[in-house]
């Protein structure tokens, strides 16, 4: 009996779209990011339902933890005012953790063919550059309040009036680094698989590309999804908190 495969290949952001006011809206991306929000969300008002000042729960354990190293790492960026940001430390830190490791639970019928039902939102490219620009506004927002009008674009003169193009052009790039960090490292990984499915069905048959897939899998899924997963939500919520230091920083300090 013959077995009939479709044959892979690699496509990007061939995923279920609709439209809706004249926009395209990648549907698996949204039910991912919308679940990755639900689970962010349900824990956090678990956690919050469920804390005691007695014996502590598991839960309630991890995110004192969680809080506890964001203080820390805030404190040591920012001083004493940096801990009113630690909440979107450790909202931006556990809400891309969870959007990360949606990647490890198997959701494609065949890799290379069929896209992932439940994909990382983060590997497309739309999440990490909603969350940059948000972060970039909300800097330019401090810096204005802190600094005033006046002081705001006096900023970019400093240290002289030659440099301003560049410190210009530095904020400006500030959004596209978070973004491609982020998006650039987590679609890697997919890609990876994806890659391996081809090759390997090209050279092997479809078993030796099943064969290959699976031992590449066996090692490198749990390495990059959940540790590099968790060091890129970690150098996206310390590149923010730097970021905010920046923007509220005055000449005086």
């Amino acid at each position: 009996m013959n077995v009939i495969m479709a044959e892979p290949k690699i496509t990007i952001g061939d995923n279920p779209t609709f439209h809706l006011f004249g926009m395209t809206f990648d549907t698996y991306v949204i039910v991912a990011t919308l679940l990755a929000a639900a689970i962010v969300l349900g824990m956090g008002w678990r956690a919050r339902s469920k804390a005691t000042s007695g014996v502590p729960s598991k839960l309630q354990l991890f995110f004192e933890f969680l809080i506890e190293q964001v203080s820390d790492l805030t404190g040591s960026v920012l001083g004493e005012e940096g801990y009113k940001y630690v909440g979107i430390g450790v909202m931006l830190f556990f809400f891309i953790l969870v959007c990360n490791w949606l990647e490890f639970i198997p959701s494609t019928f065949q890799i290379g063919v069929t896209s992932d039902v439940l994909p990382a939102p983060t590997s497309d490219v739309n999440l990490p550059l909603a969350m940059g620009l948000t972060v970039f506004f909300y800097c330019q927002y401090l810096a204005f309040k802190k600094r005033g009008f006046g002081g705001y674009f006096k900023h970019y003169t400093k240290p002289m009036v030659v440099m301003t193009p560049i410190n210009v052009i530095e904020e400006i790039t500030k959004p596209i680094t978070l973004t491609f960090r982020l998006f650039g490292n987590v679609f890697a990984g997919g890609l990876l698989l994806v890659v391996v499915a081809v090759v390997g069905q090209k050279l092997a048959g479809a078993i030796g590309g099943a064969v290959a897939l699976f031992g590449v899998s066996l090692i490198w899924r749990p390495f990059d999804t959940l540790f590099i997963g968790a060091i890129q939500a970690l150098i996206f919520a310390l590149l923010t908190i730097m970021y905010i230091g920046m923007s509220t920083s005055t000449d005086s300090h």
